[in-house]
């Protein structure tokens, strides 16, 4: 099955792509994200909801012969499989998802809710990822949402990206987007082939600054 073809090491999945048109330089995926930090009655962030929304060829192609009752639509049972597949893979990259107050970088669980849903031709992927251990946020608590890699893309909209669900009161946040890559990275970009896994060190460390950052100013 199709799904996050790096992540995977899916090489046959890969060719196939390729052939088909589909992804033939980094980014490989493009992803339209939303993300809420939830907290507990004792002002405590206890999980980060995030909410990935795929380009439309990347849906194609990942929910190929998945409408197993042939009516034309992608349910939620039928896209359970595939939404599986993407969690389990994930993990071992973190879930592209890190947060840290001051100096310490919080675990976070395997999610305990994750599903696709199908709109408008694109897959959206809703997953839940619990703290270990809950936390109330300080001065210098920071998310990045990003891939090292950079084979996926993120794009947070400017208006609403983040939402703090019961947060205490007074507390906010505040959205950094990544800066732009100027033409020469993005020219060697569009240069490394859909096989190949890793990028090159130079381009990894322009990736890095590609990190969608999220901050938040709670009261003490």
């Amino acid at each position: 099955m199709f799904n996050f073809l790096r992540l995977l090491g899916l090489t046959g999945a890969v060719t196939m792509l390729a052939a088909a048109g589909a992804a033939s330089a980094h980014p490989h995926v493009f992803v339209d994200g939303r993300t809420e930090i939830m907290f507990d009655a004792q002002g405590r962030m206890t999980s980060i909801r995030n909410v990935w929304e795929f380009d439309r060829a990347f849906s194609a192609f990942a929910s190929q012969g998945l409408d197993k009752n042939g009516d034309g639509k992608l349910t939620t049972e039928e896209l359970a499989p595939l939404a599986k597949t993407n969690v389990d893979s994930l993990k071992h990259y973190g879930f592209f998802t890190i947060l840290t107050v001051g100096k310490q970088r919080l675990k976070l669980k395997f999610p305990e809710h994750y599903y696709l849903h199908h709109q408008d031709g694109r897959l959206i992927l809703f997953f839940d990822l619990p703290l270990a251990t809950p936390m109330a946020p300080s001065a210098s608590t920071t998310l990045e949402i990003y891939d090292p890699e950079y084979f996926v893309a993120f794009t947070f909209a400017k208006t609403a990206p983040i939402t703090l669900y019961q947060a205490p009161p007074g507390c906010a946040a505040a959205y950094h987007p990544p800066h732009a890559l100027n033409a020469s990275i993005m020219a060697k970009l569009a240069a490394v082939p859909v096989e190949q896994h890793d990028l090159p060190r130079a381009l990894r460390d322009a990736a890095f600054g590609l990190a969608n950052i999220f901050t938040l100013d709670c009261p003490q």
